[in-house]
């Protein structure tokens, strides 16, 4: 559910009055995740990699209450629940959009995961969430990205999180994940915290 809070009374009311006129609130952040448990959790159970990154996101964010809150139109609003974005390549050459509703339970996530992509795949048509506050997900695997930064629109202020292919090193397999977030929504401290719960997420899957 989505609902119109006063930022007098989110927590945010000094950084929405800071950034919410400003042309550009984004901040990036970028990390590199050592994702060897879940990619070895992928290959056992034959689970996607792609999947499980994005029910480890949707499980971070989940314990950050920053995420619940976002600006939109010049009001800041509160959503109850998450749900995360994927992109899909559809059977048209393009790509479409997919909003997946986090669950906590990875075995339902995944069976949703699997039929909504599918689904937006074959239909060419996007699924769009909007009782759900949306965590958006890309992920470029033609090629090794040291970071990605997303064009901002006014159109949307979702947090994102965008990536390309793994490295996979001797032992050791490593992602860079680049995060991208509204100033509004959190501070720096806030989104380097959630990247800290992410990897301790991927490392106990």
């Amino acid at each position: 559910m989505k609902q119109e809070i006063n930022p007098i009374d989110s927590g945010r009311e000094t950084a929405f009055n800071l950034w919410m006129t400003s042309p550009m609130p984004m901040v990036t952040l970028t990390k590199t995740f050592d994702v060897t448990h879940i990619y070895r959790v992928g290959k056992k159970r034959g689970l996607k990699l792609n999947m499980l990154l994005c029910w480890c996101i949707g499980k971070a964010a989940s314990q950050v209450k920053e995420f619940y809150t976002i600006p939109e139109n010049g009001k800041l609003y509160r959503y109850d629940s998450i749900a995360v974005n994927v992109i899909v390549n559809n059977n048209k050459g393009g790509i479409s959009s997919c909003d997946i509703p986090f669950v906590d339970n990875l075995g339902r996530f995944n069976a949703d995961y699997l039929s909504m992509t599918q689904s937006v795949k074959v239909s060419c048509e996007s699924i769009f969430n909007e009782n759900h506050m949306i965590v958006g997900t890309s992920s470029v695997v033609a090629t090794e990205l040291d970071c990605i930064v997303n064009q901002y629109t006014n159109l949307f202020s979702n947090p994102m999180l965008l990536w390309g292919k793994y490295r996979k090193r001797w032992l050791k397999i490593t992602l860079p994940i680049s995060f991208q977030f509204h100033h509004v929504q959190m501070d720096g401290g806030h989104a380097a915290r959630f990247l800290e719960l992410l990897q301790r997420t991927i490392n106990t899957v």
